[in-house]
């Protein structure tokens, strides 16, 4: 079935099931919401082209409405959500596209938005869901970090029977980037990668696609304190990805925790080998303790092989690594580390408050071009601030101030400076 038929089947199960008078569970159970976010993002490049310099401001409204569920017998229940997206924008640079406001490359759009649905299906502690899907899981994630999310379609079919274990089987068709507002095909994220054609991928977007994405992964709880995980993805004819991880949480005193892991990542390429030859294995440990208002993290990152660590053309974050941030860390093996402090005002009588500082260093990154003979380190610094406001009328208004400070220390890079500035505040129907 087409796409965009799947979506019409889709709104046309949803509206048989809001005009069925039995259906109290869908109702009742139903989870509705507004959500607003102001977002700010301005990048300084640090050399003498200022046409590098791109971002922009913009305001976005989002309907999130999650149905509960309705027993149509056997065990059966089933429901639907419905995710609508709208940003408008209030200024930007029209010139450079910044990967928050789609840019024709020409100048970037005035507003956009984008509509998902989802079917849910449930029976006992197994649920399937088809339609726009917003995943959490090693080999896949949905990104909020800038003003709409990106979201995949697909099917994600999630069990629960057994205990202390989550056994997931996915298929992803499609991607719907932050700056876009449309499901697209996936493809690798290689700019400027060279293709076995001898084509020299130059934008983010362009370039072979991927047929879909099988996902399979198992979670298991060997104790209280001992996880354990093991995830397949293979994005077809592009790169397969095995993960293995191990986490470890423990109470050290009335005050303390300790929260721990060990994450491996094994990368290749996938069957016509689209994009080439991909050979990539990812080591990252981390850990953080928490003793009342402070909390402390390190982190070690190491890259092995000839390649860079693979995501899909879009900005696909990958947060299961312990050092990623603006720099990544990504690259042929690069070695990184991490520390990170951060604070909770409410011990100081300032409910709500909080900030995270945080330090990368990158080093032995092995270089491209005419600097391919050459290694270089990377320093980042993130300083982060949150504030929800903690009662009264305006309970929930949440801003996040972030600026982040990038020194590359290679001349195919330009240092870079980045501010941002959200502010978000979710009605509850």
């Amino acid at each position: 079935m087409r796409r965009q038929n799947l979506w019409i089947a889709m709104f046309a199960a949803i509206a048989t099931l809001g005009t069925t008078a039995a259906n109290a569970d869908f109702i009742d159970d139903s989870n509705v919401q507004l959500k607003f976010k102001n977002f700010y993002l301005d990048r300084q490049y640090q050399d003498d082209a200022s046409s590098r310099n791109w971002g922009s401001w913009s305001q976005g409204v989002t309907l999130d409405a999650k149905s509960g569920y309705h027993d149509i017998g056997a065990g059966i229940k089933v429901g639907a959500d419905v995710l609508v997206q709208h940003a408008v924008k209030l200024k930007g640079r029209d010139k450079n596209p910044d990967w928050v406001l789609p840019h024709d490359g020409k100048q970037s759009k005035d507003h956009f938005g984008k509509v998902g649905a989802t079917l849910k299906a449930k029976v006992s502690e197994t649920e399937l869901k088809v339609g726009e899907l917003l995943p959490v899981s090693p080999v896949l994630v949905f990104d909020p970090s800038r003003q709409l999310l990106t979201t995949y379609s697909g099917a994600w079919l999630e069990s629960k029977e057994l205990k202390d274990t989550k056994l997931t089987l996915a298929y992803i068709d499609g991607i719907n980037n932050r700056y876009d507002n449309q499901f697209r095909d996936l493809t690798l994220f290689a700019p400027g990668k060279t293709l076995p054609d001898g084509v020299s991928k130059g934008h983010y977007d362009l370039g072979p696609e991927s047929d879909g994405m099988w996902i399979a992964g198992v979670d298991h709880q060997l104790t209280k304190e001992v996880g354990a995980s093991y995830w397949y993805a293979d994005v077809q004819d592009i790169y397969q990805q095995h993960y293995l991880g191990v986490s470890y949480k423990i109470g050290l005193g009335e005050k303390t925790k300790l929260d721990s892991h060990v994450r491996y990542f094994n990368n290749s390429e996938s069957g016509d080998k689209l994009y080439g030859e991909i050979d990539n294995q990812a080591l990252s440990v981390a850990a953080k303790i928490n003793h009342g208002a402070h909390t402390v993290g390190v982190g070690y990152q190491q890259m092995f092989g000839d390649s860079a660590f693979p995501t899909l053309g879009g900005w696909v974050p990958q947060p299961y690594l312990a050092n990623w941030g603006v720099a990544t860390f990504t690259a042929p093996e690069e070695k990184s580390w991490h520390v990170s402090y951060g604070y909770d005002f409410s011990e100081v009588g300032l409910k709500g408050l909080n900030a995270t500082a945080i330090y990368f260093k990158g080093y032995d990154q092995q270089g491209t071009g005419v600097y391919q003979s050459q290694n270089f380190n990377t320093d980042e610094v993130n300083a982060i601030v949150n504030y929800t406001v903690p009662e009264g009328k305006l309970k929930g208004l949440g801003v996040q101030g972030m600026y982040i400070d990038v020194n590359f220390a290679n001349p195919a890079k330009p240092d870079l400076q980045e501010y941002r500035v959200a502010t978000t505040y979710t009605y509850k129907f």
